[in-house]
């Protein structure tokens, strides 16, 4: 028929017969045979895609251009619209489903994800008073940071009385991300081999401190100068020392204790039969094991303090031998050894303070104007008559924040070491005491805490970074009210250093940690 072919020169679109017979009222019913049309494609007869297999009609669609063309009038139904699209083609053209090997492995790899979240974080909430007290001691040092250091930034700064502050925010901030993200992390994971590696590493890196500052005139070689950054090795010592030795303290807590073993060994035998079973053989009864293991705090503990004096560090030095004595209070040490211990402490005390020449030229000078009040008012005795003027100006109420007249130029480096002084000149006598609690509300709720953690390590750990502030906030403030002789040690959370700082922050992170197992409700 002539309305079957499409006339492509003038573009009309003519009606088939069957159209017609619609039009002219009459009845259609369609033919069941399937017609095939030819049309010329760039001067070749094609066959309709309609008329087509199905291979041939998805293969064309995929790979073949078509000529524009309206849709034929045989691919209409009843009321002339366009008929549907197949869905066969559709599903072909769809993407293939994910076979169920690609599922199995996502889902296992999901799965390890969540292992391993579930077995290296925590996910209970930290004790909240804690948490408080970590953040308020912090902010309270940044104010007191600020008005004890901008005299001094403004002079030694060329002007930037913003300088100290600004770098102290810093590093606080960076800080506080670190403690929160150590939080998370499942302290127990220390209790391994991490603690050991953690405690050598650190006096491998005293030592390199040591040989890299051996050549240097001064007589400080405690600082690691790395370019970007400089920091104390010692810092990090510190924590490495709790770390170890509360993971030492763990595996035998209670072995070293006689009264609670007995010569016959049964009780050794309750507490731990696979780590006694290798060492039974060489240890004949308690007595013999709890010396060992006496001996084995002892070298622990001596071998970091004699990497920390070499580098002319002595207040350093006090304070990781009276954190290393109170852990082996804590990890129960007869009682009896402490006994002997303190009289030889109190022994070589006396000795240094009756022959300061022993010591090295300017700790000896400091021991001599602390016992001599009178001892050069303008050299060694200076920092220390300041700031107990500042104290004595300070009253019962303070002069008022940022009111301090020692703090120009009088007290050297006010932003550090004698910062207490600043602040209780500011505060005055009930600011100070105000300081002090809340120090004390710190080690308290740490040792509540410990108190009331099922972990032997959990409970150590925590102690032990408590103790650590706790020392040394009595340590400087002693200083600072010439109760012991002039040492440089650092207020926590007041005193400038960024590096410190920051150190002192993951400490507390971890102790956050330790606090989402206590069961204080």
């Amino acid at each position: 028929m002539a309305g079957n072919n499409y006339d492509f020169r003038s573009g009309r679109n003519p009606f088939s017969d069957s159209e017609q017979r619609i039009g002219r009222g009459q009845s259609y019913q369609p033919e069941r045979s399937r017609q095939t049309y030819s049309y010329p494609v760039n001067g070749q007869s094609r066959q309709r895609a309609s008329d087509r297999p199905r291979q041939q009609v998805s293969a064309s669609r995929q790979g073949t251009a078509f000529v524009n063309r309206r849709p034929d009038s045989s691919a209409k139904g009843q009321t002339g619209r366009p008929a549907k699209p197949d869905n066969r083609i559709k599903q072909q053209t769809q993407p293939p489903k994910a076979s169920s090997s690609t599922v199995s492995d996502a889902q296992a790899k999901g799965a390890a994800v969540n292992r391993f979240f579930r077995n290296w974080t925590i996910r209970e909430s930290v004790d909240p008073l804690l948490l408080i007290l970590v953040f308020v001691l912090l902010c309270i040092g940044l104010v007191m940071m600020f008005s004890a250091s901008y005299t001094h930034s403004y002079y030694d700064k060329n002007g930037d009385a913003l300088w100290y502050f600004r770098r102290q925010l810093l590093f606080a901030v960076a800080g506080v991300g670190i403690m929160l993200l150590v939080s998370k992390f499942n302290f127990e994971k220390l209790n391994s081999i991490i603690a050991p590696i953690a405690y050598f590493a650190s006096l491998g890196l005293l030592m390199l401190t040591f040989l890299i500052n051996l050549k240097k005139e001064s007589d400080f070689k405690r600082w690691l100068d790395l370019g970007f950054i400089s920091f104390q090795p010692s810092e990090i010592g510190k924590f490495t020392l709790i770390l170890f030795l509360a993971y030492c303290m763990a595996k035998s807590y209670g072995l070293i204790q006689s009264n609670k073993i007995g010569k016959d060994n049964t009780r050794l035998r309750q507490i731990d039969e696979r780590f006694t079973s290798k060492l039974r053989v060489f240890y004949k009864n308690a007595s013999t094991m709890s010396m060992y293991y006496t001996l084995m705090y002892t070298f622990i503990i001596s071998a970091m303090c004699l990497m920390v004096i070499i580098e002319n560090h002595i207040s350093c030095t006090i304070l990781i031998f009276a954190m290393g004595v109170c852990m082996m209070w804590l990890g129960g040490v007869k009682k009896g050894y402490f006994i002997v211990l303190a009289v030889v402490v109190a022994i070589a005390v006396i000795y240094v303070v009756k022959n300061p020449d022993i010591l090295p030229g300017y700790a000896g000078e400091r021991i001599v104007a602390w016992l001599d009040k009178e001892y050069e008012p303008l050299g060694s005795r200076w920092q220390t008559n300041q700031s107990l003027r500042a104290i004595a100006s300070g009253g019962p109420f303070g002069l008022g924040l940022g009111n301090s007249r020692q703090k120009h130029m009088y007290v050297s480096e006010p932003q550090n070491d004698f910062i207490f002084a600043i602040i209780c000149e500011e505060l005055g006598f009930v600011g100070g005491t105000v300081i002090i609690c809340l120090f004390a509300a710190l080690v308290w709720r740490a040792f509540h805490i410990a108190a009331n953690v099922k972990s032997t390590f959990g409970a150590l750990l925590i102690m032990g970074i408590a103790l650590q502030i706790g020392i040394q906030v009595l340590v400087n403030i002693a200083v600072v009210t010439d109760t012991i002789p002039n040492t440089g040690i650092s207020l926590p959370f007041f005193s400038y250093g960024g590096t410190s700082l920051m150190i002192l922050l993951a400490e507390m992170g971890i102790a956050l940690s330790v606090s989402r197992t206590s069961t204080i409700k």
